[in-house]
C-alpha cells in the first residue's frame, strides 16, 4: 500500500495493510480471524524490509526459520467496512531463542484501538527442530523496534 499512516510512534514500527472484502464477516466486520493475519502480513512486510524473505520457497536467511510459540489477543472495538488499518508492532522482549512482539491494530489515524495482543516466536533449527539462538543481525533489527524500558 503507497498510502502512509496519519501519526507516529514512538517505539517499533507500523505499516497501513489494506483491509478487503472478503475481510469482513456478515455484519460487515473485519472477521475475528483475519487480526491474526493482518499482524502476520504487517510482520512479514517488516522482516521484508530487512532482507528476510521466504521468495520461491527458499528462506534468505537461517533466522526466517521459525515456530509460534503464543498468540494472545484482545478485541476493543470492531473495524467496519474496507480501507485501511494500522498494525503497531514492537519487541517487548528477546533472549536466545525467543522473541515476544506487542502489537495494536489501529485506525489511520492511530485514534481506535481496535485489537491489541502478543505473539511469541521461537527460532528453530532446521535440522533439529530445536530452538536455537538468533543470529546477531536479527538481535540488532530487534533493538531498533524494542520497546524502551
Amino acid at each position: 500500500m503507497t498510502a502512509s499512516v496519519e501519526f507516529s510512534v514512538d517505539h517499533g514500527h507500523v505499516e497501513l495493510l489494506p483491509i478487503h472484502f472478503d475481510d469482513l464477516d456478515s455484519m460487515g466486520l473485519v472477521h475475528n480471524c483475519r487480526y491474526g493475519v493482518l499482524v502476520e502480513r504487517a510482520l512479514n512486510t517488516f522482516w521484508t524490509s530487512h532482507g528476510w524473505t521466504f521468495d520461491g520457497g527458499t528462506y534468505s536467511h537461517p533466522d526466517v526459520f521459525l515456530a509460534v510459540a503464543e498468540f494472545a489477543i484482545s478485541y476493543r472495538m470492531p473495524f467496519r467496512g474496507t480501507g485501511a488499518m494500522a498494525v503497531h508492532l514492537w519487541i517487548d522482549r528477546f533472549s536466545g531463542s525467543s522473541a515476544a512482539y506487542g502489537f495494536r491494530c489501529l485506525s489511520r489515524d492511530g485514534q481506535t484501538v481496535h485489537a491489541e495482543g502478543r505473539r511469541v516466536h521461537v527460532r528453530i533449527d532446521p535440522k533439529t527442530l530445536r530452538p536455537t539462538a538468533w543470529s546477531e543481525e536479527t538481535r540488532s533489527v530487534m533493538k531498533g523496534v524494542a520497546r524502551p524500558s
